[in-house]
């Protein structure tokens, strides 16, 4: 693995979009940007010479003119290109293997309606080993804590699962922070259990005792990551309900969402969790997801 901060590029907006996030990302960090192109190349039959000939030279057009840009935008950040020809879902994940933070981009509809991700992307966040950020179109230019005008707002906010601790989510989370200089929100959604919720009739303050339990256990979890980061601000939420709502909920005006995605695959493949799947396809903020476990 490469120190350094990889984005794909297709040509759309989103990608654009995932671009400029990227470009920030890499100048927090201090690392090196790798912008990426993917020519999806089938495997059967020959392609005529001058549709190859056209696909390319549109490549080579859309690395310079991006790489272009964000030198401009961010002198002094070193920027690399390059093309590849192939099948992008494949081609991408191994490239983010090779990368700190893999950024690429999403079509979002808006709010609780829908989310588009596209296959490639979805792709990419099932099978590497290293964090994957969504970013879309509509939150492109939204400046960064600490980068417009006025105090810093924002927050990044990460979800916790207390079944599955997910420390290295919590880390990535908090790190996000520190670098951003802005608050983290650690949010858990629980429920009550089946007979729980049966006796509340007769005892309706076993809710508020179930929920105090969850809180402490959440704090409990949390306390290490509040003794790595002193000086980030943490606000913690034990909030009844399904955790993907609550964290969709929770990321309007979010600068970041973290959700974690375990790193075996089970059964049937690598795949992505119900609660990560429900914020990437419903959140409008950007979405890293850190593979733990």
């Amino acid at each position: 693995m490469t120190v350094q901060v990889t984005v794909g590029l297709d040509g759309s907006s989103e990608s654009f979009a995932a671009a400029v996030w990227a470009a920030r990302e890499a100048v927090r960090r201090e690392a090196p940007l790798r912008l990426v192109h993917v020519e999806e190349w089938p495997v059967a039959p020959a392609i005529p010479y001058p549709i190859a000939a056209y696909d390319a030279e549109r490549s080579t057009g859309l690395l310079r003119d991006t790489a272009g840009q964000l030198r401009k935008d961010h002198p002094g950040l070193e920027v690399t290109t390059e093309e590849m020809r192939g099948r992008a879902g494949s081609l991408l994940s191994a490239a983010a293997d090779e990368s700190d933070l893999m950024v690429l981009g999403s079509r979002g509809l808006g709010g609780l309606v829908g989310f588009l991700a596209g296959s490639v992307s979805l792709a990419v966040v099932r099978r590497s080993h290293q964090p994957v950020v969504l970013v879309r179109a509509d939150r492109a230019d939204a400046p960064a804590a600490g980068e417009g005008p006025g105090p810093a707002v924002g927050e990044i906010v990460v979800g916790a699962d207390l079944q599955h601790p997910n420390t290295p989510v919590l880390a990535f989370a908090f790190l996000e922070a520190a670098r951003r200089g802005v608050r983290v929100r650690v949010v858990h959604g629980w429920t009550l259990p089946g007979p729980s919720v049966y006796a509340m009739v007769a005892d309706p303050d076993i809710g508020e005792t179930v929920g105090g339990h969850v809180a402490s256990a959440l704090a409990e979890l949390v306390r290490p990551l509040r003794r790595s980061y002193p000086d980030v601000q943490v606000v913690e939420e034990a909030v009844i309900g399904a955790a993907a709502v609550q964290l969709v909920e929770a990321s309007e005006g979010a600068e970041l969402v973290v959700v974690g995605r375990r790193r075996h695959p089970g059964p049937t493949g690598f795949h992505i969790g119900h609660v990560a799947h429900a914020v990437i396809h419903h959140c409008a903020a950007p979405v890293a997801v850190v593979p733990f476990g």
